[in-house]
């Protein structure tokens, strides 16, 4: 072989024709410069055997020429999406994931016999039986055990009070075990379950329990007085009133915990709740009760099974340890918090109430990985005396809504590296969004899929005629992008609204007609939303008569009509007025009194507390001689919530609801202080 021959694809500009082709190769490989000339393939094209080593080169710098380029290509993609589309990974995971749990959703709702949440929970006990389901103080119960303690409670309910499928039984009780056994109980008679929340009292309760026709009333010992205020009431629909006790000296109400225990803890037959459909009422949760007055949102056993898989939608998995401080009145203490965990297969902690000093401590004593929140949660958390401990803990993601921005960046800087996932949605409502990316402030990402799946649209809003915007033809007007709009979502088979419970005119309010085109229907949510220009959605405010306090809607329309029951009043304006350093906005009042009336601090103070729940109470209240209204009669609130409660800038009479003297007391700029310094807690 002559080593000093030079193929033609050498004699080329650029190359010298005087080195060696070996050495010439095996530098420019080493350089990555190669000679791109159609005359390359030359090396292909030699005959002679003498130059087969050359014609391998050639074909292995070819070879690599080609792999190197492919290479540069796929690493240029991703940075080029990356760059172009900064989200496109999350989004296309978020968007196979909810692919995934509605393909699994629909095939469970094709299962005979008809597949429920309970099934899933009977799943989990098959698969892990000894695995804890329930920790709750210094008692664990395994799925196997909540499995047979939730028989028990069937067998002595179905024996004592002749429950058959479909009675709906009124829970009124705390975060304790036998709330959740109670209701797996009912789950397994086939009975609907109505969630009471355990701050209402008197008119508020037997509304709660009247609305959805309920059969029986279970209680938590420590309600007992307030079940014996409203028993004449109840005896006489012929209710059965059960209470978790041992035993029971009250007249017409029953113990329950003797019952439980000589009952048999053998299964129930399937036979019991075979007429069950996946349409079938499961549960009634209440809105927040704010007057006496709430209402009743209907979950069926399907949306029951939808919201189910909320918490393995955002990775959390059957090793997850929950810790669950939420009311299980609440929804997202009893759907995400519970039935999701019955999805996962996790285990729960379960406390009675949040208790902020406490938090940290029983996540590290039962290395919980999971936290659930509504906004105050996070900001007491965040308020509580620095600890050198503070990030050591196991816990990876946390879920829930209302997280300001600013307690988002303080708990996160604090506590450590968390996934913090803030969701929107409503209890009876039929769209939902998910923050699956982790942006700081939003409640959700705009993501195609889901609105192929469930149609929504942000309106333009009226705010002075409280109504969507309307152009010439009636239709509806879209919010553009960064628009602050009402957002509304299309009520389609796969997304439905069922209502309130025997409130039709509450119905009709959430359902807006001749939205983009005649005859169509959608859900109005209520509340104003923005998306930015980068596709994330922000919460913006509530539109009409409504604001949000403790995590707690409060209706001010429904507080207005309990202040204007006491003697001395004769209008009242209700408004949520912001406080420094404190979500959402706490309750104000402005009234007008009768003709030569006072103020009557006691005993208006003794009213509110008997029939509004704490959170909903306005904590002020300002005394005017006529209250400001619009040209059609509507109440002005506008400058009313912009003048606050400071008595500087208040001329009218202020009073603040004091609880340590059980009455109204003159509002003074020393209370005032305290409050903004945060010395009197609200």
């Amino acid at each position: 072989m002559n080593w000093t021959y030079a193929p033609p694809l050498l004699q080329t500009e650029g190359c010298q024709t005087n080195e060696h082709p070996l050495q010439l190769t095996v530098e420019r490989l080493h350089k990555a410069e190669f000679c791109r000339n159609a005359r390359f393939y030359n090396f292909l094209e030699l005959e002679d055997s003498s130059d087969f080593f050359l014609k391998q080169v050639g074909a292995l710098t070819l070879n690599m020429h080609i792999f190197i380029a492919v290479v540069a290509g796929v690493a240029i993609v991703p940075l080029l999406l990356q760059s172009l589309f900064p989200y496109f990974v999350q989004d296309c995971l978020y968007m196979a994931n909810l692919v995934r749990i509605m393909t699994r959703f629909v095939m469970r709702g094709r299962r005979k016999p008809v597949f429920l949440v309970l099934n899933r929970f009977l799943e989990q006990v098959h698969k892990h039986p000894d695995k804890p389901f329930i920790v709750f103080e210094n008692k664990t119960y395994s799925y196997k055990e909540s499995d047979e303690r939730s028989n028990r409670f069937a067998r002595a309910l179905q024996t004592h009070a002749g429950l058959k499928a479909g009675d709906t039984v009124a829970l009124y009780m705390g975060n304790e075990p036998a709330f959740l056994f109670t209701w797996l109980a009912l789950a397994k008679l086939g009975c609907p379950a109505a969630l009471l929340n355990y701050n209402i009292r008197a008119k508020s309760l037997l509304h709660c329990f009247g609305c959805c026709n309920a059969k029986v009333l279970i209680a938590a010992a420590e309600l007992k007085d307030a079940v014996e205020d409203v028993l004449p009431s109840l005896r006489e629909k012929r209710v059965s009133v059960f209470i978790i006790s041992a035993q029971c000296n009250t007249p017409g109400i029953e113990s329950f915990v003797d019952k439980i225990n000589e009952a048999s803890e053998q299964p129930l037959p399937q036979s019991v709740r075979s007429k069950i459909t996946i349409k079938s009422p499961a549960v009634y949760i209440y809105t927040s009760g704010t007057t006496g007055l709430p209402k009743a949102a209907v979950l069926n056993q399907e949306r029951l099974l939808a919201v189910a898989t909320v918490l393995s939608s955002v990775g959390v998995k059957s090793g997850d340890v929950i810790y669950l401080n939420l009311p299980l009145y609440h929804s997202a203490g009893f759907l995400i918090g519970f039935i999701g965990s019955i999805e996962t297969g996790s285990t729960i902690i379960l406390r009675q109430k949040f208790s902020a000093s406490q938090f940290w401590d029983d996540c590290r004593k039962h290395n919980v990985t999971v936290i659930q929140y509504i906004g105050e949660v996070m900001r007491y958390l965040c308020n509580t005396p620095k600890r050198d401990n503070d990030r050591d803990h196991k816990v990876r993601i946390a879920i829930g809504n209302g997280l300001r921005a600013d307690v988002w960046k303080d708990f996160l800087k604090r506590f450590g590296d968390i996934r913090i996932t803030e969701f929107y949605g409503a209890t009876e409502a039929n769209i939902g969004f998910v923050n699956y990316v982790g942006k700081i402030g939003a409640i959700g990402r705009v993501n195609f899929v889901q609105r192929k799946l469930f149609p929504y649209s942000l309106l333009k809003y009226d705010i002075e005629r409280e109504e969507p915007v309307r152009d010439s033809r009636g239709f509806c007007v879209e919010a553009a992008k960064g628009e602050t709009g009402l957002l509304v979502s299309k009520i389609t088979k796969i997304a439905p609204f069922a209502g309130y419970a025997k409130n039709q005119q509450q119905t009709d309010k959430k359902r807006l007609r001749d939205v983009f085109m005649k005859g169509d229907l959608y859900y109005n949510s209520g509340d104003l939303l923005r998306i930015d220009q980068d596709n994330f959605i922000y919460f913006q405010d509530r539109v009409g008569d409504t604001f949000r306090w403790k995590g707690e809607n409060v209706a001010t329309t429904e507080v207005a009509d309990v202040f204007t029951m006491v003697d001395c009043i004769e209008e009242a304006n209700v408004y949520g007025v912001k406080v420094q350093g404190h979500e959402g906005r706490i309750g104000m009042a402005s009234v007008t009194l009768k003709k030569e009336k006072q103020f009557e601090c006691d005993k208006i103070y003794s009213h509110i507390v008997n029939y509004i729940p704490s959170y909903a109470r306005p904590r002020f209240v300002r005394v005017q001689n006529a209250l400001e209204v619009t040209g059609t009669f509507k109440q002005m609130k506008v400058k009313l919530v912009e003048e606050g409660f400071n008595p500087v800038l208040v001329q009218d009479p202020l009073y603040f609801l004091d609880e340590s003297k059980k009455s109204y007391v003159p509002m003074t700029e020393e209370i005032h202080a305290s409050i903004l310094s945060n010395t009197i807690k609200l």
